[in-house]
């Protein structure tokens, strides 16, 4: 029997709620398909930060590395720890210890739920640079209060990581529908991002069959709204693609059916599967978040550890579950409702 070791980092608010919901299905998938699922829980989060001072201990990052993959369910209490700093503390930091430079999300509507636009056939997957860029953490402030304080802050691109994340985006559409857009602004960024477009057409050469399209950030938004069916896989820098996720959430009905995963892609260190939204410290432990994303995530962590029925059957479930209205609008079900109906669906 394939046995796999999970890290549980539930986090904040409702993380708490849709990781335990989300490994309920993972487990059930486990016993289901024949393979088990070893999971330790840390206890980081926001208020691990209120009691020690940090978001993690000093050897947070060789604690999770023997493990084969990470499970985070949402970082965040801002009326408490500063976002700057749970983000910085957490998240960021085991996304670059562990070399997960690929930050990938899917956006297509599941079976049941309707979204804000007209288009419905459309299936996206969002490829975001996860470990530099714009969110690098190079830069710093001077002569703090005083009218002459300033802010720098220096947006990184190295050819390694841009490289990487192009020629992972470029693997993705050849074993999809073999069509790549490259999100850039490089009319206005004149250094990093006509770097970013030069690099794309360097790497074009090596996949003829992949058709390349060079598209600005602000037309590539209007484009996920107006012509969503007409985009297969994209490519953006890290707060590029941080945004236009956001973006694919709401076009695909929300945030409570965002699912994403930071690999390693050489798995010399384990990845880390987490939903999209955040903590939502106002409705966490009303038993009223919505499970989706996190158990989509689940399904993800699967896939990549080579359990591709669990996690295909999981998406079956899922659909299976959504197709009757169940959790396809917010408020609608109860998150125990939602696991529940997708663990009948998976055991059906």
């Amino acid at each position: 029997m394939n046995s796999h070791s999970i890290a549980l980092i539930p986090g904040d608010g409702i993380g708490v709620d849709v990781t335990k919901a989300a490994m309920r299905v993972a487990d059930a998938a486990a016993a289901r398909f024949g393979f088990a699922l070893k999971t330790t829980e840390f206890p980081w989060s926001c208020d691990y930060y209120l009691k020690t001072g940090e978001m993690m201990p000093a050897d947070g990052i060789a604690q999770l590395r023997p493990f084969d993959a990470i499970y985070l369910g949402a970082v965040g209490w801002p009326k408490t720890v500063p976002d700057s700093v749970s983000l910085h503390g957490l998240l960021l930091p085991i996304r670059k210890a562990f070399r997960q430079y690929a930050n990938i999300r899917p956006h297509r509507l599941l079976k049941g739920v309707e979204g804000p636009l007209k288009a419905e056939g459309f299936d996206i997957l969002c490829i975001r640079e996860n470990t530099e860029g714009e969110y690098s953490g190079a830069g710093g402030r001077v002569h703090q209060g005083t009218p002459d304080e300033v802010a720098v802050e220096t947006a990184i691109f190295t050819r390694a990581g841009v490289e990487r994340i192009l020629r992972f985006g470029f693997e993705s559409a050849m074993r999809r529908r073999k069509k790549l857009t490259s999100v850039t602004k490089s009319n206005a960024q004149k250094y990093s991002m006509v770097f970013w477009d030069e690099v794309t057409d360097q790497l074009a050469k090596d996949y003829p069959e992949v058709e390349v399209t060079h598209t600005h950030i602000d037309a590539m938004a209007a484009k996920m709204v107006m012509a969503p069916e007409s985009l297969d896989v994209i490519v953006a820098s890290n707060l590029f693609g941080d945004i236009l996720t956001d973006l694919g959430a709401a076009i695909q009905g929300g945030l409570g059916f965002a699912a994403s995963a930071n690999i390693c892609p050489d798995r010399s260190a384990p990845s880390m599967f987490e939903p999209v939204h955040g903590s939502a410290p106002d409705i966490a432990g009303k038993n009223i978040a919505n499970p989706i994303a996190a158990i989509w995530s689940v399904a993800m962590m699967l896939d990549h550890l080579g359990e591709k029925p669990a996690a295909e059957a999981i998406l079956t479930a899922i659909e299976a579950a959504t197709a009757t209205g169940v959790g396809t609008r917010p408020g609608s079900h109860s998150t125990d409702a939602i696991t529940t109906a997708v663990l009948t669906a998976l055991e059906a």
